[in-house]
């Protein structure tokens, strides 16, 4: 594995674990195996090296979330999205991309607020256009009566949302426990829109 690309992986676990202020070059570059200069052969600083690594991060996610969808295309949609949500939070705990990009989607370094956002917006739009064409997909061959398939996947993405956010502050337990009492009640009120 190439010098940059080591970089941009311990990087990424850093930037995951301690946030942008907590990463430190200097442990990053000895974790490598190379000298703190070092690290500006491939990266113009610290900032550079952080939005490089979420651009990255965010690939894996949406190749992960793609995946995901692709091997449960034969299941019912209601078992797609509340799986897509379960998925979600397994991967948080499995995956140090899945943790940065959730951590930098809520607390982003102010400092960098608007780069980091530029990208994380056309992420977070990218998977509820993929929600809203999966739920015109089953309302158009009557596999899930949804009445109003644009707000049912805002809707949705406001659940993954508070899910994501509960896991972050509270722990996985309580948002299995949110996710659990909560599915059922979505997954009712966008059917019986229907009516």
């Amino acid at each position: 594995m190439n010098a940059k690309r080591m970089l941009l992986e311990t990087a990424l676990a850093h930037f995951a674990e301690d946030g942008y202020e907590g990463a430190s070059l200097q442990k990053i570059a000895e974790e490598v195996g190379i000298k703190k200069p070092s690290i500006y052969a491939h990266f113009k600083g610290k900032d550079d090296l952080f939005l490089c690594s979420l651009k990255n991060a965010l690939k894996e996610e949406k190749r992960r979330i793609t995946r995901f969808f692709i091997s449960r295309k034969d299941q019912p949609l209601d078992r797609r999205l509340s799986g897509l949500l379960a998925f979600l939070q397994e991967e948080y705990n499995r995956s140090s991309e899945s943790k940065f990009v959730l951590r930098m989607s809520f607390f982003p370094p102010s400092s960098l607020y608007d780069e980091v956002m530029k990208l994380i917006y056309p992420f977070l739009d990218s998977m509820e256009r993929r929600v809203l064409r999966l739920m015109e997909q089953g309302k158009a061959d009557g596999t899930a009566p949804i009445a109003n398939p644009e707000d049912a996947s805002v809707a949705y993405m406001t659940l993954v949302d508070g899910i994501m956010i509960e896991m972050v502050y509270s722990g996985m337990a309580s948002a299995k426990r949110r996710l659990k009492a909560s599915w059922p009640i979505f997954w009712a009120g966008i059917q019986a829109s229907q009516a």
